[in-house]
């Protein structure tokens, strides 16, 4: 088990942050997990030590979201996102984790910045569409097999539909519920859980189901409106430290 002290003062409050990400509060913030955690261990091990927490976060999630989620969104994005999760297996000896960090920092942050700044005509809220669906769906299993970050591609995609606060954060769960699934295979086939690890991850997992149940009940009350300033806010938060992250490890070679 790792024993540094410095690793549990990141370790916990990034737990706490993916908790109430995945709850639907605070949009794609649980993605400064594994940055978070990377300060004092490699990412690496960072995702191995996030992935049994993040499966146990989804059920709860599952649960609390069980009447709330976008049928017709998931059957488009999780059969390419299964896709994409391949495509990181097959491509995790050739893609570094800070090429993955600076492509998808600067998707979100230019989603965000069009978003804010308004640079395009905007219409009604688009439906569920099969071809920027399976784009951002692909991208989002790619990327969160290799860093965990798949909140942003997804986000892109499900943001303008403007869906209720839960039905959004419930099609989130829903689809990251199946994702990491997936990855269990591919990660137990690179070493990624191993005894260290896991003793790690037995002591972190208490604070798991606090933090998720208190992410539902935030976004079962935060007014829709507030909901989506906070996601995109937070979004771009993610996507300028994925970006920094990314060019700084670009940087120095690492």
């Amino acid at each position: 088990m790792i024993t540094d002290p410095w690793f549990f003062a990141v370790a916990l409050p990034a737990i706490v942050l993916t908790g109430l990400s995945k709850g639907g509060f605070l949009g794609g913030i649980g993605g400064l997990a594994v940055p978070l955690m990377s300060l004092v261990i490699s990412p690496v091990q960072a995702a191995g030590i996030m992935l049994p927490i993040l499966i146990a976060m989804d059920w709860i999630g599952v649960w609390a979201y069980r009447r709330d989620w976008s049928g017709p969104n998931l059957k488009i994005m999780l059969p390419a996102a299964t896709v994409g999760i391949l495509v990181g297996w097959a491509a995790a000896a050739y893609v570094t984790e800070a090429q993955v960090r600076l492509l998808v920092g600067l998707i979100g942050a230019v989603f965000t910045l069009d978003h804010w700044l308004g640079l395009r005509p905007r219409g009604l809220a688009p439906g569920p569409k099969v071809g920027k669906g399976s784009l951002w769906g692909a991208l989002a299993g790619f990327t969160s097999f290799v860093s965990h970050t798949g909140g942003p591609p997804f986000a892109v995609y499900m943001l303008p539909q403007r869906l209720p606060n839960a039905v959004y954060a419930g099609t989130a769960v829903m689809f990251f519920t199946v994702v990491n699934i997936i990855k269990v295979p591919p990660y137990l086939f690179l070493g990624q859980f191993n005894a260290e690890n896991l003793k790690t991850v037995a002591v972190l997992m208490p604070i798991a189901p606090l933090a998720i149940l208190a992410g539902v009940w935030l976004t079962r009350r935060v007014p829709q409106e507030p909901f989506y300033n906070i996601a995109y806010a937070c979004l771009f938060v993610i996507s300028v430290k994925l970006v920094w992250d990314g060019l700084r490890a670009l940087a120095l070679g690492i």
